[in-house]
């Protein structure tokens, strides 16, 4: 289906950016896009006005999930680690060093297998082992016990994410979807917990004396 849209600033950048192939021009001021474009069009903005991620950055997922020569777990894999990181742990902290070892002993205890092949150099892993590190430093150390109360729920949001990702036709459209499930479900699990927190924090408190300090 032919869908006829007026070429925008925006798309005209994402265009000369390679974000975007180039559609059919009919006059000067309009192009046809299809519904290929239309997709690329969602998954771009998603990416770079809902997720933050860099223009630069933005192309290397697209480039990894269009890789007909990779089978779909590496393209999944190229695609997300491609993702920004929030932070990369200090070699030389020793906190960096302890908050490893609680990050191994999680993905030991859940079989991550990824963790002990490759995922030490992905962005998800350096973040996780920074935050950890930094909870350690201000006195709430985050032994693996304590992570696992996260980890296990995440183990099962993921299965629930790829069960959502399957049930796209194409591999391309797999990976989109992988990409945008992740970027798109972090401020919605981000934003749930703290309204989770808001409620929890009336229940105990609002009605009543304060409690006992909470702990880390």
């Amino acid at each position: 289906m032919q869908v006829t849209r007026r070429i925008g600033t925006t798309i005209k950048y994402y265009v000369r950016e390679g974000l975007i192939p180039p559609g059919r021009r009919v006059v000067a001021t309009q192009t046809d896009y299809d519904e290929h474009h239309l997709r690329r069009l969602r998954l771009v903005t998603a990416l770079i006005q809902v997720g933050r991620v860099p223009v630069a950055r933005a192309r290397e997922v697209l480039a990894a999930a269009e890789d007909e020569s990779l089978d779909l777990y590496s393209r999944l894999g190229a695609a997300v680690t491609s993702l920004p990181s929030y932070s990369v742990p200090d070699e030389t902290d020793p906190a960096a060093a302890a908050a490893r070892r609680e990050v191994d002993a999680v993905a030991d205890r859940l079989g991550w297998r990824y963790v002990k092949a490759a995922g030490r150099h992905s962005p998800a892993y350096g973040t996780l082992v920074s935050a950890v590190a930094a909870l350690d430093r201000l006195g709430c150390p985050s032994s693996a016990d304590r992570l696992m109360r996260y980890a296990r729920p995440a183990d099962l949001l993921a299965a629930g994410d790829l069960d959502e990702m399957e049930e796209f036709g194409t591999t391309p459209e797999r990976v989109e979807a992988a990409v945008v499930l992740t970027v798109l479900y972090e401020p919605v699990l981000l934003s749930l917990r703290r309204l989770g927190h808001m409620e929890e924090s009336r229940r105990r408190y609002a009605d009543g004396p304060d409690g006992p300090d909470a702990d880390c």
